[in-house]
């Protein structure tokens, strides 16, 4: 890198504000912001949308409309991402880096690379090998976001992976050089998440407490059935509340609707929230849930725990690297509904443990997960590969 080339970045996602539906998206939306503080930073994402503030440019792109006339449903939900991928690299990339966040951007990242010259880093959310319900929602076309994973994955200059055992997992499933992965975790909005007294909002949702809250997708990745199932032996006297949208599949949404509709203490709400009104949600929860059979980091946990709420999550994928188990909250083998039950019911139990988790969650979302260092942790990814 020269004084003639200062360092820049293009940052490649499925998600940016106003669409967000998932931790990638967070994860896009607060970097960008502080890498801006940092260098120019273009993002190129998926949806109409032109903006500039500063040093950060944002442009959205449409997908290819003649493949979704007639084509299978699920396989235009990858031939649609790989349409943008090539609209994503239309516009001539001057960028000396190419950030691409998850597998709907990878093929992208990997074009940009050869047609421009441009170094290229991947940030790994998920992997595909490790999500087989994905059949499920794409078909045939799960070996299509596999490819477009792998092309990206194994051409990068550098692969992030959000945690400790996705770096494991890369390195397990790809081929790539163990040098070329590295770790640097999600992080949190540590003022924008912060508890809160105000519980106004609570009452239009028909929210009554105590209540466990569980916060995320409707997949079975979440593990959202097995909170069900553990449902029954809570306390009688705590509600359960879901806050759950954007299905994988209409038929997951139908199975949780038909679950949902037998339980009276389950209050679910099927949408995406203002941000201020999640915040109350965290705040005022006796427990946070997160039942999750795959969960390379989890964001929602820093998000509860950042608001001091006691956290009982599965002890898998990054989860281990942000909960820690008897500290901030409790681990429990993932999709064991009995051991899900009794933790929560243990922290339920006692209000001394309950205090004790949320204040060291709070403590330690501080100390390790502001959203500062994970840019300049991410700014000197860049700088290395350009050195090169």
């Amino acid at each position: 890198m020269t004084a003639k080339q200062p360092l820049s970045v293009t940052i490649m996602s499925r998600e940016f504000p106003p669409n967000v539906y998932g931790g990638a998206g967070v994860h896009v939306d607060y970097l960008s912001s502080c890498l801006a503080s940092m260098m120019p930073v273009e993002v190129r994402c998926f949806g109409q949308r032109e903006a500039i503030q500063n040093s950060l440019t944002v442009r959205g792109y449409d997908p290819w409309l003649e493949l979704s006339r007639g084509s299978d449903p699920r396989l235009e939900k990858v031939l649609s991402p790989l349409s943008v991928d090539l609209a994503l690299v239309r516009d001539p990339i001057t960028s000396s880096v190419v950030h691409c966040h998850t597998w709907y951007t990878f093929f992208a990242g990997y074009l940009a690379k050869m047609l421009y010259g441009a170094r290229l880093v991947t940030t790994v959310h998920s992997l595909e090998p490790l999500r087989p319900w994905k059949e499920e929602q794409l078909g045939r076309g799960y070996m299509g976001s596999s490819w477009m994973e792998r092309i990206g994955i194994e051409n990068s200059d550098r692969v992030i992976a959000v945690s400790q055992e996705m770096r494991e997992d890369v390195l397990k499933f790809y081929d790539v050089a163990p040098e070329r992965v590295v770790v640097i975790h999600n992080g949190i909005d540590l003022a924008g998440y912060r508890r809160t007294t105000d519980s106004s909002a609570l009452a239009g949702y028909g929210i009554n407490q105590p209540y466990v809250l569980f916060v995320g997708r409707i997949s079975r990745q979440k593990g959202i059935m097995h909170l069900l199932d553990a449902a029954t032996s809570i306390r009688k006297d705590v509600g359960i509340v879901l806050c759950a949208g954007s299905p994988d599949t209409k038929e997951v949404e139908q199975e949780l609707a038909a679950r949902v509709a037998t339980m009276d203490n389950v209050v679910w709400i099927d949408r995406m929230l203002p941000r201020e009104h999640v915040i109350q949600l965290y705040s005022h929860a006796a427990v946070f849930a997160c039942p999750s059979v795959y969960e390379p980091f989890g964001i929602i946990n820093l998000e509860a725990m950042a608001c001091e709420i006691p956290v009982v999550a599965s002890r898998v994928g990054g989860i281990p690297e942000v909960v820690v188990d008897g500290e901030t909250g409790l681990l429990v083998p993932p999709a064991d509904p009995t051991a899900l039950a009794e933790a929560i019911n243990l922290v339920l139990n006692s209000q001394e443990l309950s205090r004790r988790f949320g204040e060291a969650g709070r403590a330690r979302v501080e100390k390790h997960f502001s959203w500062q260092a994970i840019a300049m942790q991410t700014k000197e990814v860049y700088e290395s590969v350009v050195s090169e």
